[in-house]
């Protein structure tokens, strides 16, 4: 059923594609000679029929595309089959030094300029459309809108479009192209061997993937698995465990008869006020093995010698997941603290009428109540924790160091700390590129495999 699903969405898209082609031979052949012209000078036709800013506006991106392609993006284009070919070297006869090609440049600027490419099209489809709907307002005797009505219109009717221009171009600029960029770099050769601007990088289709789930002596598959195992074990503690102890935790300061409520709110949220990075370096530092733990051990005499909190790869797991409760309970606190206020206290009265214990109450009332609330927030955790960056590097550093693992990845390593580790230290960035394709591989199935069944999702009136 879902496979016939979505090949009707294919077919649906490319009949979507064919109408929209004969649309545009249709336009063609049915229109004036100004829209004729307009195939090939943009906004040729508005700036004839008196429409001067949407015909400037046409007319200016072409001419600015036009100038980015033959200035250098023409240059750019035709190297990103090989990504260049001619090294950075010393001429041997000369003995100056003669700049070559650079990768990094010509797949950065060569992306871009397909990009760049694909949104000219996409402009030209709309002058052209733009065109057919003047033809049409002017046949059925409708005035063309002048220029006030249309500098007016971006200020009401289509106020959302001039607003998100700027943020869009922002999220392209800095987020969609640099994800594009990775995605490229995944399918090169670029590493410590090939360093750009010196040395060359090409293409290498999916080794670098075949090279990731390789089990032999020089592939990457069992760190992989074990790295990604990890994660996902980490991820699931760090998000579930921190969820059900900070609940805990609420419940108990919320009981009725409990004192200095206030007090014991602000001592678990000054943990959030202290940055981060302080606070874990500085609890990093106690459990070294000369650290504020181990010494005040050996001196009550609990234990013999040190303990290797950082240096077994055991016992620092289980020393971050426990750290990690200490970071995150209070922000559970907190939210739960808030969803607890707004339980109907009804449902509680009626359940101890009933017979109702404690535990009965909090798994038929509280706990169901408090999950379909928190379902999404329960996600966004989860996910996050599965790049929980933070933690890791600033306890652990990904260690203790593990001969038998590659890439440099230590026994605490996340997928993301690998990945940083492999572009800072080993400057392996195709590498890089594909742990972090893989990352997100991860997040997407997981986000979108929970987010289906969720009970806030499922059954949005349910508890209303």
């Amino acid at each position: 059923m879902k496979d016939s699903k979505k090949s009707g969405k294919a077919a649906g898209f490319f009949k979507w594609i064919g109408r929209d082609i004969a649309d545009i031979g249709v336009t063609f052949k049915e229109g004036d000679w100004k829209t004729r012209i307009s195939y090939l000078i943009m906004g040729f036709g508005p700036l004839m029929r008196k429409m001067y800013a949407r015909g400037i506006a046409f007319l200016a991106l072409e001419a600015a595309f036009i100038w980015y392609m033959v200035a250098f993006g023409w240059d750019y284009l035709a190297k990103f089959t090989t990504l260049g070919t001619v090294e950075t070297g010393i001429d041997m006869k000369t003995g100056l030094r003669v700049y070559g090609d650079n990768s990094f440049m010509i797949l950065l600027y060569g992306l871009l300029t397909i990009v760049l490419l694909l949104l000219f099209i996409f402009v030209w489809r709309m002058n052209i459309r733009e065109n057919r709907n003047e033809e049409q307002k002017l046949k059925e005797g409708h005035p063309l809108p002048t220029l006030r009505q249309d500098l007016h219109s971006l200020l009401d009717s289509n106020f959302d479009k001039t607003l998100l221009a700027l943020p869009v171009a922002g999220i392209f600029l800095f987020t969609v192209l640099p994800i594009l960029f990775m995605v490229c770099v995944a399918f090169t050769n670029y590493d410590y061997n090939h360093q750009a601007p010196s040395k060359l990088f090409t293409w290498v289709g999916l080794e670098n993937f075949k090279n990731l789930f390789s089990f032999g002596s020089a592939g990457f598959g069992s760190t992989f698995f074990r790295v990604l195992g990890w994660t996902l074990i980490w991820a699931f503690f760090a998000t579930f465990l921190n969820y059900f102890v900070g609940m805990a935790v609420a419940i108990l300061i919320n009981k009725k008869g409990v004192k200095f409520k206030k007090l014991w709110r602000t001592i678990l949220v000054m943990t959030i006020a202290v940055p981060q990075f302080v606070s874990l370096l500085y609890v990093s530092k106690m459990f070294d093995k000369d650290g504020l733990i181990n010494v005040y051990l050996m001196k009550w005499g609990w234990i013999d010698s040190a303990i290797p909190f950082w240096q077994n790869p055991m016992l620092a797991r289980i020393a971050i997941i426990i750290i990690n409760l200490w970071v995150g309970i209070p922000y559970i606190m907190l939210i739960t603290t808030g969803i607890l206020m707004n339980i109907p206290e009804d449902l509680y009265e009626s359940a101890r009428i009933d017979g109702a214990n404690a535990w009965q109450m909090f798994r038929k009332i509280t706990l169901p109540y408090m999950l379909f609330v928190t379902g999404p927030f329960l996600l966004t955790q989860y996910t996050g924790n599965l790049n929980n960056f933070n933690i890791i590097y600033l306890l652990s550093g990904g260690g203790p160091k593990n001969l038998k693992l590659t890439g440099g990845a230590g026994g605490t390593d996340l997928l993301v700390t690998w990945l940083y580790k492999m572009t800072i230290n080993d400057t392996n960035y195709s590498m890089a590129a594909v742990i972090g394709i893989m990352v997100f591989v991860a997040t997407a199935v997981i986000s979108l495999v929970v987010y289906g069944i969720l009970p806030s999702v499922k059954d949005e009136e349910g508890f209303q």
